[in-house]
């Protein structure tokens, strides 16, 4: 087990994820932008820091998890970043969701250093990185994915290794289409059905016991039904990881005309100012446009 872990990015899904590898007896060093969450591991025995630098400095493994592509690059190659702290055969793991040109980028600027990077991003939402059941997509070399294996397995149940640097990313990108398009689908079932005058609740109950059954059915049922669209992963950070699967799309030569589609849609939602609300919200303009509310009469 490394000495220490640096955890750098403590959002709806780090803080649960750093949680629960303190939990697991590693020495935490983190470093959050928002001192809040920063502050609630240090009363459990994390240290902070005020830069990813330091961060670096103290650890032997660092992990990111931030929002955007600018955001790693900053946080990894920028001043006061990790590799200006890092010692030579540092383990970088950025755990962000963003482009995988990005990830080779940050890759290179990192070998130059000395310093080793893996790709991980992960599935499975805030519900996942609370019960430490994600899964984890891992992109870079068979030694250090080896080396890192541990960590995954504090924090997800499913960890594939899926080939070299970048490829983690291409995945999720991947994974992101299936659930942006999975969710559109199930709204668009939930209204039909309610709006004919079947109990949505017993839908859900159906489609769930055959082909249709799906996991954001098992782990956004209630979000759906409730219609409680506090995030747990926000629209905004989902029309986001579709941008990068339609930027994937044009450089690799394949069509994404649904995923097109569903993009527009979020855009659409954070136009309306619902970009800080759970990914499930794509049900509201589902409704809006059958000017019908899952639920109530018809």
């Amino acid at each position: 087990m490394p000495e220490t872990i640096g955890f750098i990015g403590l959002g709806i899904m780090g803080k649960p994820m750093a949680y629960n590898l303190m939990k697991a007896g590693y020495e935490l060093v983190i470093s959050n932008r928002n001192p809040v969450p920063a502050d609630e591991l240090a009363a459990e025995g994390a240290t902070t820091v005020g830069s990813p630098q330091a961060v670096a400095e103290q650890s032997d493994v660092v992990i990111t998890m931030l929002p955007d592509s600018p955001h790693v690059r900053t946080v990894v190659t920028g001043e006061n970043g990790v590799l200006a702290g890092a010692k030579a055969g540092t383990l970088v793991i950025d755990m962000s969701t963003i482009s995988p040109v990005v990830t080779q980028e940050v890759a290179q600027a990192a070998q130059a250093r000395g310093v080793r990077m893996l790709d991980a991003p992960v599935s499975g939402g805030d519900v996942g990185a609370q019960q430490g059941t994600l899964s984890i997509m891992v992109g870079g070399s068979a030694e250090d994915f080896a080396q890192a294996k541990p960590l995954f397995e504090v924090l997800g149940k499913t960890i594939v290794h899926v080939g070299g640097i970048g490829a983690g990313q291409v995945v999720k990108a991947c994974n992101q289409i299936v659930v942006a398009l999975t969710i559109e689908a199930v709204s668009e079932a939930l209204v039909l059905g309610s709006k004919a005058g079947v109990d949505p609740a017993v839908i859900l109950q159906v489609l769930s016991g055959g082909l249709a059954a799906n996991r954001v059915m098992e782990v956004r049922g209630s979000n759906f039904l409730k219609h409680d669209f506090r995030p747990g992963f926000k629209i905004t950070l989902h029309h986001k990881d579709l941008g990068i699967a339609l930027a994937a799309g044009r450089e690799y030569g394949v069509s994404l005309p649904v995923t097109a589609i569903v993009d527009q849609m979020l855009q659409a939602l954070k136009l309306r100012g619902q970009g800080d609300q759970d990914h499930s919200a794509l049900l509201t303009l589902i409704e809006d446009w059958a000017q019908h509310r899952i639920g109530e009469p018809k």
